[in-house]
């Protein structure tokens, strides 16, 4: 609910802003995250995908208002979600009495632990943009930065193996850890966060421009109850993008 309200008040001050904006951008890029938090590492540690599959495309609009010649305010939203289903890389799951363990992957399967990871965030960014060189020439090359409100969710659904409950397999003595099936959520949470940003645009007709743009975000967000123990989500992430600028 929190997250639906505060993208219709950000969507309907875009709305009334239109008519005194300077330039409408839309960006398509690579959404990197930085996960760096230990709820990433030990799903990248555990399971059979990595960092690199959190890689993806994403798009962004942006409203720009000029201030002055070299310096505008920008009001952006950007969105992520990346869902990927993997297994434990060294574990195999077996039916015994007592449960569903995990064993090491050289036994005989009766089925493979699995369980999704589901990452969503959505920056809602306020910027100060600055063009040295003005707004003219065949080259224009800009800085900026800025403050934003991330929305964002974590969802783990599947198997999951506790190795904080270890068990003995008599017969072989080894250490064995059960598995219980869970649907973790901390969803429609919101963070503080900031951002920096530098790029070029590049004008191809008297209204428009190509731009291109490289932006580092910095949020973490408070795990509470579902994910009881870890420190805060690291919702950092790289940006590059490629946009088109529609100038007023």
């Amino acid at each position: 609910m929190k997250k639906s309200l505060i993208l219709f008040l950000a969507l309907i001050f875009l709305t009334q802003s239109l008519a005194f904006s300077n330039i409408f951008t839309f960006k398509a890029g690579l959404f990197i995250p930085r996960a760096q938090s230990d709820l990433w590492t030990t799903e990248f540690e555990n399971m059979s995908f990595s960092k690199t599959n959190y890689t993806t495309t994403n798009f962004s609009f942006a409203y720009e208002y000029f201030l002055t010649r070299e310096v505008s305010v920008v009001l952006g939203i950007d969105s992520y979600s990346k869902n990927k289903v993997g297994s434990y890389v060294d574990y195999v799951g077996i039916v015994l009495v007592d449960g569903d363990f995990a064993f090491p992957n050289d036994y005989m399967e009766d089925f493979f632990p699995t369980h999704i990871f589901n990452i969503s965030i959505t920056p809602i960014q306020l910027s100060l943009k600055l063009t040295p060189m003005g707004r003219t020439g065949k080259f224009i090359p800009y800085v900026g930065g800025g403050v934003g409100l991330y929305l964002w969710n974590v969802r783990l659904n599947g198997d999951l193996v506790d190795f904080d409950d270890v068990w003995v397999y008599v017969p072989d003595d080894i250490d064995i850890y059960p598995i219980t099936t869970v649907d973790a959520w901390e969803s429609n949470r919101i963070s503080f966060g900031y951002h920096a940003f530098g790029g070029i645009m590049v004008p191809f007709t008297k209204r428009m421009t190509f731009e291109v743009e490289f932006k580092y975000n910095r949020a973490q967000g408070e795990l509470k109850e579902a994910f009881e123990g870890f420190e805060p989500f690291d919702l950092s992430a790289y940006q590059i993008s490629l946009g088109m600028n529609y100038w007023f």
